[in-house]
This record gives C-alpha cells, structure tokens and sequence, in this order.
C-alpha cells in the first residue's frame, strides 16, 4: 500500500473515531426531577445512576437536574431545556393537551414509563386541632409555590369546596425543602404534599415534631377524580411512619418518566432498557420502590402517548402487545 494510501486510510479512521467520540459525548441528557426532599430527585438519580453504569454499551451520559418539579419539568421539556423529566401523569395530560394551568398544548411530550404512585398527603400538627380536611378553613396553611403541582392540586380542592386564600388565617407558599421547619418551629399548622411514600421530609415532621396526616374526605377524593382519570382512591399504610399513625384515606396520581417526540428512538430505548435490565437494583435504591411491579409501570394509563423507542422496547419483552 502506497503512503498515501495508508495516511488516507488513517485519516479516515480518525474520522470516524472521532466522530464517534463526539456522538457519545453529544449525548448528554438533562432529567428534570423536583426538590432534593422530595422523590422525584431519588428516583431521577436512580434511573441516571442506571443509565451511566451501562454507558460503555451505549454512550450515553444522563445528568440530574434539581427543579420544582412536575410543571417546571414538563414546561422545560417542551422547549427542549431538559430531555426527560419526571412529572404526575395528571399534569402530563394536562400540559400535552393543553388544559387546566397550561394554556397551550404540547403535543410533542411523549410518556416513556409510569414510576410509581404520588399520594397528596395533608400534615397536620397534633395541637392544630385540626381533625379532617374541613378543619383547614381558618388555619396557617403551606398551598406550595404557584406553579407546582402541590399548589395546582390544592386549587382543585379550594374550588370544589369554594375555599379562598382570605379563609386561611394565613397562606404560606413554601418550598417542599421549608415545609416540615415550617411546621416544627410553629410557623405554620398544615401543610400540603404531593408525594411517594415514604417522604423523608414527612417522615421528619412526624417523628419530630408530633405531626400526622390527615385523611382527605369523601367530595375532595370526588372533586379530583372529576377533574382527571388520572387521580385514584388510594390508602396510605400509615406504619409506614409511626405506630400512632393512622391508615390514611386519601388520593393520588402516577409520577411518570416522559421525553420529546424527537428523542431518538434508540435513546429512549437505552433509557428504558438500562432501568428495567438493572430493576432489581432500582428497587433497592429506594424503600418506595421496593413494591413496583413492572408490567403495572408499562401498563399504566397513558397521559401522552408513548414513545416508539420505550414501546419497541417493551413489546421485545412481552409487557405490550
């Protein structure tokens, strides 16, 4: 072989090693997931942790980001800030359809996964004499940030029960991060989350500063299942907690891991692969995720349709038909 053949030949090669080297490196995805109290920010470092042991096979790097969570995940997604997000499948229809707090549709949001289940858990300070969710009118009251999730579900029950702000004797917006300070140091008697069990944050008001959750009562269980499919009557176990901590009766919502239409199929192959390949590790990452199952996570009511990548995936294993 002449010199120059050989030089073209190794200059091809560089080309294509490097072009190689720049494809790997171009995928980097963003995974919105919400405030590091809450579950959104474990299981989104669960599913990353998962991808990036397997990065050798495929050259992809997913990269965590904190955020305020479902609306904020679901906003930044559409515009193509983050790749994935984690977000309750009730706001995910919303935002795909464009309904309720958001006022355009998103069409291009796909459903990759149902995670696991987000109950919407009232806390209640032992001496607030607060005993139902009734008793929250004339209280100090955490609604969450406007723009959350937490603060959306909590329109949904002040509507229905033609609560306003000026029924409370006072209205915190507080991050999920303040909430249970909030309730210990006396500042506030109730608050607000839309969580997976078990919450350390609520694990801490409850053990620390005699708090417990309060069941939600029949018409606000109603008023959510009114407004979308996605909410369901759910119990929470309450020896999740604390041994005087009653079952509660309450509501609740799938969180889901969701992507763009234009995610590369393979991409959102290698995603789902990487998680339900290592699920037994995944499950041990966490105690809420312990009881998934995993034909239940494929085959959970859909908010947005999912994606081509994800469904190959599932369909090679015989979770879809």
């Amino acid at each position: 072989m002449q010199r120059g053949s050989v030089f073209g030949v190794l200059l091809g090669l560089g080309v294509m090693l490097q072009s190689a080297s720049t494809l790997a490196d171009s995928r980097i995805l963003a995974l919105g997931t919400g405030g590091v109290t809450g579950l959104y920010y474990p299981s989104g470092g669960a599913i990353c942790r998962l991808v990036n042991l397997t990065r050798q096979q495929h050259g992809i790097r997913c990269a965590l980001r904190s955020t305020l969570g479902s609306v904020a995940n679901l906003q930044k997604v559409a515009t193509g800030e983050l790749d994935l997000g984690i977000a309750e499948a009730g706001q995910l229809a919303n935002a795909f359809y464009g309904q309720g707090d958001f006022t355009h549709a998103s069409p291009q949001l796909r459903t990759l996964v149902g995670l696991f289940p987000e109950y919407i858990s009232v806390l209640v300070r032992r001496d607030s004499g607060i005993q139902s969710f009734s008793d929250l009118k004339h209280k100090r009251f955490n609604i969450g940030k406007t723009g959350s999730s937490q603060r959306l579900t909590m329109d949904i029950l002040m509507t229905a029960r033609g609560w306003r702000l000026d029924d409370f004797a006072l209205v915190e917006e507080l991050e999920p991060a303040e909430q249970a300070d909030a309730l210990c140091d006396n500042r506030i008697d109730a608050s607000l989350y839309v969580v997976g069990h078990p919450s350390g944050a609520i694990k801490e008001a409850i053990q620390d500063c005699d708090s417990r959750l309060i069941n939600l009562e029949a018409e606000d269980i109603a008023a959510l299942e009114q407004q979308s499919r996605h909410y369901q009557a759910l119990t929470l176990p309450g020896s999740l907690y604390s041994d005087r901590q009653n079952d509660v009766l309450t509501a609740g919502v799938n969180a889901t891991l969701f992507t763009r239409a234009d995610l590369p199929d393979d991409v959102a192959y290698t995603v789902v692969k990487s998680l339900f390949e290592q699920f037994d590790s995944f499950r041990r990452l966490h105690p809420a995720f312990e009881v998934l199952d995993v034909k239940h996570m494929v085959q959970t009511p859909l908010a947005a349709p999912m994606h081509p990548g994800a469904q190959r995936y599932f369909q090679e294993q015989g979770f879809l038909p």
